[in-house]
């Protein structure tokens, strides 16, 4: 299973330079994916509720340039917020610059004043979503216009530059409506806090709705050093067991995160 991290997006208290210190640490610790939160205009300050002060996108483009092999992605990155178009070229450029060390992980999004903030559709949101990802799969695919969908379509147009070989595409959510997102889009589905019970029986059904495909089980946690490392060492282990391929621990503030994560890869050694 690989082990990756969600960095902290906190403001003001966290310099910017914070990000390059931990995604060097993640990437000697062995940690294999980096992931940055995203919101563009949320109706409170970032931090614990809201993450993403950085735009996660250009963010990614520097740590890229500043590490060797680490991953990095978006968790998640809310779709119906952007330009479809844009946003294409924004991650098939990252895919190039970086060697293929990105990730795309999107989600519908959930807060109704920062969509009314940026005159986005809430009502439609998760539509929308499915739209700009099958609009994302035509461009990235290289196969030429015109390209006609329910809401995104263009006659004629020459998009480059073509991913060499597929962008990773992450769907993020626990609803019924994001493991079918995931089953007919992504190649990861990452899912939100639950026994391992329910983890494995969502696996099994994200399988039965994929119908064939190969989408990654994943899981995104959160461990801020208030409980014994043991313990949450423990229920990765667990969370394995029940089928996740991946899973991502968010180490609350940046101050101590370095440690944290530390002390999680030296408890997880051997196991």
């Amino acid at each position: 299973m690989d082990l990756q991290v969600v960095l902290p997006n906190e403001f003001p208290t966290m310099p910017a330079r914070t990000l390059a210190e931990l995604a060097r640490t993640a990437e000697d610790l062995g940690y294999t994916t980096a992931w940055l939160p995203d919101h563009v205009l949320p109706p409170g300050e970032y931090g614990e509720t809201f993450g993403g002060v950085y735009e996660p996108l250009v963010t990614i483009g520097h740590l890229t340039a500043v590490t060797e092999h680490l991953r990095f992605g978006t968790s998640v990155l809310v779709a119906p917020l952007r330009d479809p178009f844009v946003l294409a070229k924004q991650v098939a450029t990252l895919h190039e610059l970086s060697g293929g060390r990105v990730t795309l992980g999107v989600g519908v999004g959930w807060s109704v004043p920062e969509f009314a903030a940026v005159g986005a559709d809430y009502a439609h949101r998760g539509a929308v979503t499915d739209d700009v990802l099958a609009l994302l799969r035509h461009l990235f695919s290289g196969r030429a216009a015109p390209y006609e969908g329910r809401r995104f379509s263009y006659e004629e147009g020459v998009f480059a530059p073509i991913p060499d070989g597929s962008v990773p595409i992450m769907v993020g959510g626990n609803s019924d409506a994001a493991l079918r997102r995931a089953a007919r889009y992504g190649d990861v589905w990452q899912g939100l806090p639950v026994d391992p019970g329910t983890f494995a029986e969502r696996v099994r059904a994200l399988a039965e709705l994929a119908s064939g495909r190969d989408v990654v089980p994943a899981l995104r946690i959160g461990w801020d050093g208030s409980t014994p490392v043991e313990q949450v060492a423990d229920a990765v282990v667990a969370y394995r067991e029940a089928g996740a391929g991946q899973l991502a621990v968010h180490f609350g503030e940046h101050e101590g995160t370095a440690q944290r994560m530390t002390a999680l890869a030296s408890a997880l050694s051997g196991r």
